[in-house]
């Protein structure tokens, strides 16, 4: 089997899971994005994915995101920024990314609003919701206690379109659980930025929970391509 052959049945399998997860929650497919995350896999990756129909790519790192996205310039990718986000390198970021799924912290919003300087479309972003339990080490996102707050600071700052949240569920924990409380948070987020409709959640263990409960993007990885190579 060829690369571009083995990518086609992992994306395949992927789009019928979504497609059964809309069907079972009343859906329809067209509602969900979803987004290959090709964290340490090589362009000519996304090069074949992109010749297979794959529109949006996601990253988590950086310095690779950056190479990726350079590499891939001529193809009509939008690229989703995923990972943790330091405040230093955000406005880099800003530069190449379309999205940046996970702001987290007010620090981010400058920075990321001077990267977009120039853009023709102002940067999209989401705010990475934690969902750890009370008293658990956060791995990323911000406590719901206090989204509201940011969500204001995002929606206000010029260069950036508050698009809507993103979330991981719980190491452990069970998913459905974990995006039953994310749809509880986001309700009450709608409420205040009702166009902010995007909900980024579940990936290739999970996905068909977060849909169950409204994800309009799903960030499949291992899925699609395979286990993911030795960290260069």
């Amino acid at each position: 089997m060829t690369r571009e052959e083995d990518l086609c049945t992992g994306l395949d399998d992927v789009r019928r899971r979504v497609a059964a997860a809309c069907l079972d929650a009343g859906r329809d497919a067209d509602e969900v994005t979803v987004v290959v995350v090709t964290k340490f896999f090589p362009a000519s990756d996304v090069r074949l994915l992109a010749g297979l129909g794959v529109v949006d790519v996601g990253e988590n790192r950086h310095q690779e995101a950056q190479q990726k996205a350079a590499d891939c310039a001529d193809l009509d990718l939008r690229w989703h920024y995923i990972g943790g986000l330091q405040s230093n390198k955000a406005a880099a970021v800003a530069a190449y990314a379309d999205c940046v799924q996970s702001v987290d912290r007010a620090k981010l919003l400058a920075p990321l609003a001077r990267g977009a300087e120039g853009r023709e479309q102002p940067l999209d972003v989401c705010l990475q919701v934690s969902l750890d339990p009370p008293g658990a080490d956060h791995r990323a996102g911000v406590d719901p206690d206090v989204l509201l707050d940011l969500a204001a600071r995002a929606a206000s700052t010029d260069g950036l379109t508050l698009r809507g949240l993103m979330a991981v569920a719980p190491l452990g924990a069970d998913p459905g659980e974990a995006f039953d409380r994310l749809a509880g948070i986001r309700d009450g987020f709608l409420v205040e930025h009702p166009d902010a409709t995007w909900l980024s959640a579940g990936m290739s263990g999970d996905l068909e929970a977060a849909v169950a409960r409204g994800a309009t993007h799903v960030r499949v990885g291992s899925a699609v391509l395979g286990s993911r190579p030795s960290v260069p």
